[in-house]
This record gives structure tokens, sequence and C-alpha cells, in this order.
């Protein structure tokens, strides 16, 4: 196969060459230096500084000692995002032991299928997620902690004499963690990352926002998530800054007030929650008359008016925001050149949990339209047999940010990263001539049609997304032809036609079905030939996701 390589290194690795690459030698160094500083906190309670963390670091490895957890044991986290989560993943991962992150929209079977797969000896757990657990059939957890307290729920084994290791016993290349992802496709595996791998990916972060003292990180993606983990949790750590956490799930009553008190400088995000920032408050009171409207379409009048909503949006994150990480997922272009017109201090991300999980990025004000930024430090990527004329073709990455495997399939594992350390992402993509990378779409999803013609579902569902009341949408083969469904913004259509529904029986639905026919002429005529809709399904719910709000397409396939 001729296989034409696209390589982007950089060689600035000398920061990492200083320092060793695990969390209890990073966390000492921040101890050293920031100590006194805040580091942990929930949104209305006074912050934990870095010595308060080490204090309870301390005490939790001795419990985790006393009962029997050694290097190599498998530990789970079954908990909301909280300051005890961050402790509880530190002290494991100082005594050797390995971490199991258990997304909390888990189902009960996943909980129960991953604690047997890893072999978890203990699990700590929060009391809104006990529930979970209460009924599980694992016999080898032998211990179980409530988080918030660090007390005793199970223990089956104690023994009072024992010592507790010293934290520089742990190595750069020893397993750090086991993640086991709820991806589109279906399948979860358990993605093996070593302390090396996330601290090397952490330190490499801070070329695009390098947090230090004074820094407020505001929490709202799951811990058990790579993003949050490595950039929400041991990014802040290496420079000084401190990350809130709110006590209940991130709902705008619960975030609006919260980012007035917290005033973030850091917040990381997927793409749909800015989405629908967007969709659902920005744009309907930006034309939410006809004169409006009118307005709207004229482009440098819409300028105007997405920079007025860009300092309302400011106010709203609290004033101080200078960096809004956005990963997980592509962003709609869309809503990427609201943000752009509107001066809003955004920066994508790509990457993935093989990857610890940062690949290319890009700092606020250095992006490019839909493109995911250059390639981060140490990394290096090639794209592989590209195609002659677009260039585009697969990922492939390579660096110490790369995982150990997959835990327990080294079958998988060997048809992902090659011999010479090549990790296959499976995304498709290409450069520009000055090094921005461009993500295309996933190989797993991309169509073959009838004539041999690739298609690339993200593309088509881009143009849909953009028409007026679209939410989201998912573009799937059915019997050989493309079928789009769609969700449409339903509390907008009731508001804009409150007096139709007031008047008409059914005039909403009549309305769904105009726009509907309506969607359907607008995307064929917007796409090519070999992309065209057979028909436009309207989906009444949102779409079920992943932890990233990536929607599983596997369901709807």
């Amino acid at each position: 196969m001729n296989v034409l390589m696209l390589f982007l290194r950089n060689q600035d690795h000398t920061m990492q060459n200083e320092q060793k690459l695990t969390f209890p030698a990073l966390f000492d160094e921040s101890v050293k230096k920031y100590g006194q500083a805040d580091f942990l906190s929930f949104v209305d309670e006074k912050p934990l500084s870095y010595n308060d963390v080490s204090g309870e670091i301390e005490k939790l490895k001795a419990l985790l000692t006393r009962h029997g957890i050694k290097k190599g044991d498998k530990i789970a986290i079954l908990s909301v995002n909280m300051p005890n989560w961050g402790i509880s993943y530190l002290a494991i991962t100082f005594l050797g032991a390995v971490v199991v992150p258990l997304l909390p929209d888990f189902h009960e079977n996943e909980i129960e299928h991953i604690l047997k797969h890893a072999g978890a000896t203990g699990i700590l757990v929060s009391d809104k997620l006990r529930n979970k657990i209460d009924h599980l059939n694992c016999e080898g957890l032998s211990l179980c902690i409530r988080i918030e307290d660090f007390s005793l729920i199970k223990a089956d084994t104690e023994l009072p004499d024992a010592s507790v290791p010293d934290n520089s016993l742990v190595q750069e290349d020893d397993m750090a963690v086991i993640i086991y992802t709820s991806g589109t496709t279906g399948k979860s595996k358990g993605v093996m990352l070593s302390h090396k791998n996330i601290c090397s990916n952490a330190i490499a972060g801070r070329k695009l926002q390098n947090i230090t003292v004074g820094d407020r990180m505001l929490s709202i993606l799951p811990l058990s998530h790579t993003l949050e983990n490595t950039l929400g949790l041991i990014l802040p750590m290496i420079g000084g800054g401190c990350t809130y956490y709110l006590p209940q799930v991130p709902t705008p009553a619960v975030l609006l007030p919260a980012m007035q008190k917290v005033k973030p400088t850091t917040m990381l995000s997927v793409p749909l929650i800015i989405e629908k920032i967007f969709k659902l408050r920005v744009r309907p009171k930006l034309t939410k008359s006809p004169v409006l409207r009118t307005m709207y379409k004229i482009s440098f009048i819409r300028k105007l008016l997405h920079r007025a909503a860009g300092k309302k949006l400011m106010k709203s994150f609290g004033g101080e925001l200078k960096f809004f990480g956005i990963g997980g997922a592509k962003l709609d272009s869309t809503v990427e050149k609201f943000l752009i017109d509107a001066k809003f201090p955004y920066a994508i991300g790509y990457g993935l949990t093989e990857t610890s999980p940062l690949l290319a990025g890009a700092n606020p004000g250095d992006g490019r339209l839909q493109s995911t930024g250059p390639v981060v430090d140490g990394v290096e990527i090639k794209i592989n047999d590209p195609n002659s004329i677009s260039g585009e073709g697969e990922i492939w990455a390579r660096g110490p940010n790369v995982m150990l495997g997959y835990y327990n399939e080294p079958e998988i594992t060997s048809k992902v990263i090659t011999e010479d350390g090549w990790f296959k992402t499976g995304d498709l993509g290409s450069f520009d001539k000055k090094g921005y990378l461009y993500i295309k779409g996933r190989l797993k999803n991309m169509i073959v049609c009838s004539s041999g013609e690739n298609i690339y579902p993200e593309e088509i569902e881009s143009v849909i997304n953009n028409f007026r009341f679209v939410i989201e949408s998912v573009v799937v083969q059915q019997k050989g032809k493309l079928v789009a469904l769609v969700h449409f913004n339903r509390e907008e259509l009731e508001t804009r036609y409150q007096h139709l529904k007031e008047e008409i029986s059914g005039s909403i639905e009549n309305k769904l079905e105009e726009l509907r026919k309506e969607l359907h002429n607008y995307v064929n005529a917007r796409v090519n030939k070999f992309s065209q809709l057979k028909t436009v399904v309207v989906q009444a719910e949102p779409f079920e996701k992943t932890a990233t709000q990536k929607i599983k397409r596997f369901v709807y396939a």
C-alpha cells in the first residue's frame, strides 16, 4: 500500500524531561509551590487548599492500605463530581493502585459488567448512586467506602499494622486508570492509561491555557470522563488553580447562579451545551420579530447583533472567562460563527480517551473555523493513505499520551496500535498548509452508497442543524436510502406560533409537518446527488447520548 505521511512534530520536551511524570511527583511539587492556595471546592463552600488536600490524601491512603489495597489493585469510583472525587483518585494512584472511574449515568448492568471485567476489589460510592450497587453480584468486591466522608460501608479485610507505601514507588509507566467508555457504537472497552500518559498530556495542555494560582475552573462535565479528568483536574493541579464543583446536576437554574458566584476564568464543555445556549436562548431572541428576522439575514447587522449577544453571554458566565474549551464532538459551524462574531473566548480541542485525550487544539483567538487547531506538544500525527485530491485519510497519532491498550483485549489492541506505536484513531481528517487539523468524520459512520461513493453523515447533519428550529439530527441508511431523524425545538415553535395553537387544534403538529417537508427540500438543494435524503422523520424526544453528549448512533442505525 502506498502510504504518504504528513508529519507534524513538536520537539519541546524540556519541561517533561525535568519532571517525573507521575501524579504523586507532580502533586508534591504543587504542594511545595502552592500549599496555601485553593485547590478543590464545592461552589458554596470554603475551598480546600493544596495542603488540606495533601492531608486528606494521606488519611485515605492509610485507610485503603489498612484494608488490604496494594499496588496494582483496581478500585472503582462511582460518584457525582465533588472534591472528594479528586482526593480519592489521587490517593488510589499514589498507592500504585488503579482507578476505575464509572460514569454516573451507567446502568446497573454496565456497572456490574465493568466491576467484574476490571477485577475491582474496592469501590468508593456517593450517596446519590449507592442504590446502583446495592444488589450487584460482585464477589471480588471486598471494600466499599462512602465517598462523602470516607466512612466504611463494607470491609472484608483489615491489616492494622500495614505500612503505607512511599509515593516514590510509583513509576511513570505504571497503569493509573482504566476508563470504560460508553461509546457511540455500543461496544464499551477498558482504556488503560498510565501516569505518564495523563501527566504528559496535562503538561502539553498548559500551552493552550496555562492555569495558574488565582484561576478558577468551574467543572460541569463528569470527572469519570478523560476530558474533565486530565484537563479539569490534573492540569489545574499542576499550575496551582482551583476547581469548583456543583452540588447538583448543571441545569441552567443551578449553573447560572454558580457562574456568578465563582466567576470562572476557565471552563470545559462539550459542543451540545453551547449549541443549546445559542439555539434555545440566543438565536430566538435575535429573531423574535419579523423585523429582527429580516435584519438578521444581513451579514454586517447579524455580526453586530452577535457581538451584543456575546457581551451579555460573557456576563452570564461571570464576566471573567478567558478560556472556554470545547471538545468531545464537532462544533456546529453556525454556532462557531456566532462565537467568533461574539468574541467569546472559545477554543476547540480534539482527542480521544485512548490518547489521554488531547491531540490537537488552539488558544482562544488562534482558531480557524471548523478546525481543531495544530498538533499539541510532544505528539505526532500523520494522515494515513490520504486521498490524492482532498488530502483526507485516517488520522494516526503517536506520542507519550497514547494508551497502554485495552484491558484484557490484546487482539483489539493490536488492531488499533501498530508495532511502531501509531494509534489508529478511526477519524478521517486532513491538514491545511499551516498545520491546522480538520476532522471529516468517523470511519465507522461513513456510508458507502450503491454507486460506491463515500457519504459522511456528519456533513449532512451539519446542513440539517443549520435549519431553523432544528436542535439536533442523525442521518442513517435504511434499505439503501438516506433517512434523517430530526429533533425540532418544539418549545420555540409553541412560543412563536402560540396564536395558532390557541385557534387550531393540532396546529403545532401541522407546523412540524410543514417544516419537515421544507427541511427535506432545503437539505437536498444543498448536498450532492449521492447525499440526497429519501425522507425526514421527526424525532419527538432528544437522542440518547454518551457522557460527552455525542449521539449513540447505534441505537438509531
